[in-house]
C-alpha cells in the first residue's frame, strides 16, 4: 500500500498559558494521494493552528505527523523548511503577489527557496500559469487582473515547484460567487490530475465541492459523513 500524503496520529496542540490552551486535541487523520478534502469548523476551534502543523509551520505538542512517509515532529528547522519547501503549495485568502511584479515573475519567484535549478524557472512558471489558465496573463502586473485571475496565478505560483500537497487557507475569501465557482473548478481539475488538496474553509459552498469533510471544534477533529 502507498504512504500516504499525511498522516497525523494522536497530534495535540497546547499554548501555554494559566490554564494551558488546548488548540488541537490527539488529532488523527490520514490523507492519501489525489485526495480532496475540507477542513470545517467555527472561529477559535483549531483550524488555523491544524493548517500551521500541516504546513510545517509550527510543531506539534505531541503525537505524530508524517509527510510523504517521512516523520516531521523530530526533524531540525532546516529539514523542515526543505521538506516543506519541495513538497507543499500554500494558497491563501490573500494573493501576496508583488504589485511591481508580472505574473511570471512573481511565480519564478517561488522557486527562490526550491530545490529546483535556475535553468529553466521561467519555462517552469509559464508552464504553472498554462496549468491554471494564465498563458494569455503572464506579462501583466496583479493589478491588471480580476480577483479570480489573481488567485489562480497565486496557484500557479504554489505548484511551481511540483508539490505533492496544496494546502489552502479560506482561498475564496476574496473572491465573488463566479470567481470562486472558477477556482473551485481548477481545484477539480488538478485533483483529477493527481493532486492531494486540503482546503481549510467555513463556506459550505466550498466544502461541498471536496471528496472528504472534517470539522473541527475546540481542537477535536471529526470526520463528517458525506
Amino acid at each position: 500500500m502507498p504512504e500516504a500524503v499525511i498522516v497525523l496520529e494522536d497530534v495535540s496542540k497546547e499554548f501555554a498559558s494559566d490554564p494551558p490552551v488546548v488548540a488541537l486535541s490527539k488529532v488523527s487523520l490520514r490523507v492519501e494521494a489525489a485526495d480532496y478534502l475540507a477542513i470545517v469548523g467555527p472561529s477559535g476551534s483549531g483550524k488555523s493552528t491544524l493548517l500551521n502543523v500541516l504546513g510545517l509551520l509550527d510543531r506539534p505538542s505531541s503525537g505524530s505527523y508524517r509527510l510523504d512517509g517521512t516523520e516531521t515532529t523530530a526533524l531540525r528547522d532546516g529539514a523542515r523548511t526543505k521538506l516543506r519547501g519541495n513538497r507543499i503549495g500554500f494558497v491563501f485568502q490573500s494573493f501576496h503577489l508583488l504589485a511591481h511584479r508580472s505574473v511570471v515573475e512573481n511565480v519564478m519567484l517561488a522557486e527562490i527557496y526550491g530545490r529546483h535549478p535556475r535553468k529553466g524557472r521561467r519555462d517552469r512558471a509559464l508552464a504553472a500559469l498554462e496549468r491554471v489558465g494564465l498563458g494569455h496573463r503572464v506579462g501583466f502586473l496583479p493589478d491588471r487582473l480580476s480577483g479570480g485571475e489573481r488567485q489562480r496565478a497565486a496557484i500557479a505560483r504554489a505548484l511551481v515547484g511540483g508539490p505533492s500537497l496544496l494546502l489552502c487557507d479560506e482561498p475564496t475569501g476574496n473572491l465573488d460567487s463566479h470567481n470562486t465557482e472558477a477556482v473551485l473548478d481548477l481545484f477539480d481539475d488538478l485533483r483529477a490530475q493527481g493532486l492531494t488538496i486540503v482546503v481549510i474553509t467555513h463556506e459550505h459552498e466550498v466544502s461541498a465541492r471536496a471528496e472528504r469533510r472534517v470539522r473541527i471544534t475546540d481542537g477535536v477533529l471529526v470526520e463528517e459523513v458525506a
